[in-house]
């Protein structure tokens, strides 16, 4: 059964997702809204759906997942109401900016009876995928040891409203944490405990990104650099570097050693890339996924360079409501995420090593089979 969308929040990133839809064949788009009527007018028309209120949308016999897109601070608001009116909720990452928040979503989803699914899906794709069969089927090795990096001059120079991002419930580890511990957690498994210290760069931000906010000073409230170390019921121990005080450096974003290779996973924040292996001190061998469907670059859409897929989490999440399981990306495992992100930056702030009072299981794999039977136009069917 076709799972019917209604998205709230219409803001940059909604045109992804709805341009994505297509692809997928569990998924159709019916409404959106925004507290922004116009905002909801304009993504409408463009997609030839129906523009609603907030109000219209929850209410909605029409709509069976709600696609959470709104800012970071909203999103425990939004799918807390969307649950109580009886929809499947899908949430940009991070699922929620306090715990406590956190944990409401994913109980009130538990006793309703319904799904929470979230960002990030780069996970899914076969970057990540095949990182993860190379550290299961023994060619990495037991992890050891690993290194992940956060890293550049933060947002001032090319977001046109920017200000959020250094007030609380921003900063780089919020930001982009999600993606980097979202992969982690999905190679290695749950984080046990966390050392971090961390503190602000520069005091205050010029915005010089072109638009109505150029020229704006804006006041630090964050730390723009954290450095933590996360301990991993695995055993394996990786370091964290999240910062916006960088000019330009040369990590990979991240790279992890085994008892018999050293493994560099690409970006986390898209679904290709390229991934390097070292089983000696000569070279790396490399393996590039834009051969694989998901991995092929098709953003941004005039010039692609990225593979940027976003939606195949939520259509993920609509075969998994029809065959009566949690999503891969569940909430669950969103929530031993956030909860790992405010541990490191509690432990920064109190200045000692603290333990992660969550868990949550490993994603199950997902081949590239299982992938392609979620696209409308299956390569694999159209070859049988």
């Amino acid at each position: 059964m076709v799972q019917r969308i209604g998205l709230v929040g219409c803001g940059v990133i909604s045109d992804i997702y709805l341009r994505n839809a297509a692809l997928f064949n569990d998924i159709r788009f019916t409404a959106c809204a925004d507290m922004r009527p116009e905002a909801a007018e304009a993504r409408a028309g463009q997609y030839g759906l129906r523009a609603m209120t907030l109000d219209e949308l929850y209410a909605s016999s029409d709509v069976d997942i709600v696609l959470n897109l709104t800012n970071p601070e909203a999103h425990a608001a939004v799918s807390l109401r969307a649950l109580d009116a009886g929809k499947h909720v899908y949430t940009e990452k991070p699922l929620a900016t306090s715990r406590a928040d956190g944990e409401a979503i994913v109980m009130k989803a538990r006793e309703k009876g319904l799904q929470v699914g979230s960002a990030p899906d780069t996970i899914l794709g076969p970057g990540l995928q095949t990182c993860r069969r190379m550290i299961d089927d023994g060619t990495v090795g037991a992890v050891i040891s690993g290194v992940a990096t956060i890293m550049s001059h933060g947002m001032e120079h090319w977001h046109p409203a920017p200000a959020y991002y250094f007030q609380p419930g921003g900063g780089p580890v919020l930001d982009m944490g999600p993606y980097y511990i979202g992969a982690l957690v999905t190679l290695l498994g749950p984080v046990s405990t966390v050392t971090a210290v961390g503190r602000i760069g520069l005091k205050e931000r010029i915005v010089t990104a072109e638009g109505p906010n150029v020229g704006q000073r804006i006041p630090v409230e964050v730390p723009t650099t954290v450095h933590a170390v996360l301990c991993f019921e695995s055993g394996a121990q990786v370091t964290l570097l999240a910062s916006w005080d960088v000019w330009k450096h040369a990590h990979a974003p991240i790279e992890l050693h085994g008892e018999t290779a050293s493994l560099r996973v690409p970006d986390p924040n898209f679904f290709g890339g390229r991934i390097e292996r070292a089983v000696d001190r000569d070279a790396w061998s490399d393996q590039d996924m834009a051969d694989r469907f998901f991995g092929r670059a098709n953003y941004p859409a005039a010039k692609p360079i990225h593979a940027n897929y976003r939606g195949l989490g939520l259509a993920e999440m609509a075969h998994a409501i029809e065959a009566g399981r949690p999503p891969r990306v569940s909430g669950e495992w969103a929530f031993h995420i956030l909860d790992v992100m405010l541990t490191i930056l509690r432990s920064a702030e109190e200045g000692r090593s603290l333990a992660v009072a969550s868990r949550c299981e490993r994603p199950a794999a997902m081949s590239d089979d299982e992938a392609l039977s979620l696209l409308a136009e299956n390569p694999l069917r159209q070859a049988g």
